[in-house]
């Protein structure tokens, strides 16, 4: 039997489980940075695919374009590259993680 109280889900053995940290996905917010950022600079935005690997410190997103889009995605001395690296890595410390960003062609 479950009861509902201020937000918690109380269980027949007494434990409280905290619904607010229920299903998050790891480095969530970062991710989505990401994945908007990229499919706006590329000219093709359905073949970008990030990929995560949550088993590193730190948390390691590597992103995949298309062949054509990665200057776009690098920019001139890696300037685009730099700057989403940083807006990426600001999304994550929101979260409290530590993450980082590889463009993987």
């Amino acid at each position: 039997m479950n009861s509902v109280t201020d937000g918690n889900i109380a269980k027949d053995d007494d434990s409280v489980i905290d619904d607010q940290l229920g299903n998050r996905l790891i480095a969530g917010a970062a991710r989505g940075v990401l994945e908007y950022v990229a499919r706006s600079i590329v000219e093709d935005p359905d073949s970008v695919v990030v990929e995560i690997n949550e088993e590193t410190s730190p948390i390691v997103l590597k992103l995949h374009v298309a062949a054509s889009d990665i200057g776009r995605v690098i920019g001139k001395r890696g300037r685009v590259a730099y700057a989403i690296r940083t807006l990426v890595r600001a999304a994550g410390a929101q979260e409290g993680l530590e993450v980082s960003v590889d463009i993987v062609d």
